[in-house]
C-alpha cells in the first residue's frame, strides 16, 4: 500500500530528481509529481510525492517544516480532489446566444 504526500513551498528551480533524492532518505519513491502552470509552463511550488506506507509517514515527520534550497517545506497527506462540477461554455441555457450578439 501507498501514500501520497502534498509537498508544498518547494523553490521554483527543484527538478523531481531533487525530490526524488530527499524522499529517498525515507524509503522507496514510486513516484514525483512537480506541478506547472498550464499556460507558462513554469512550476508552481508544488507537488505530489508517492512512498509507501511507512516511508511516507516517516518522511512527514522528518521534512515537514524543514529547509529545502532555502524555503520552508510543508509537507502532508494529499487530498483527493473533488470532482468538478458541469461541462464547458459558461454561457448557461441560452444555447449559443451569447447575450444577444451575434458571432
Amino acid at each position: 500500500m501507498s501514500k501520497k504526500l502534498y509537498v508544498g513551498n518547494l523553490p521554483f528551480s527543484a527538478y523531481e530528481d531533487d525530490i526524488r533524492a530527499l524522499f529517498a532518505t525515507h524509503g522507496e519513491v514510486i513516484s514525483v509529481k512537480l506541478i506547472t502552470d498550464r499556460e507558462t509552463g513554469r512550476p508552481r511550488g508544488f507537488g505530489f510525492v508517492e512512498l509507501e506506507d511507512g516511508a511516507a509517514d516517516a518522511a512527514m515527520q522528518a521534512l515537514d517544516g524543514k529547509d529545502f534550497q532555502g524555503r520552508t517545506l510543508r509537507v502532508n497527506l494529499a487530498e483527493e480532489r473533488a470532482p468538478r462540477s458541469g461541462g464547458g461554455g459558461g454561457y448557461g441555457d441560452r444555447g449559443g446566444d451569447r447575450g444577444g450578439r451575434r458571432w
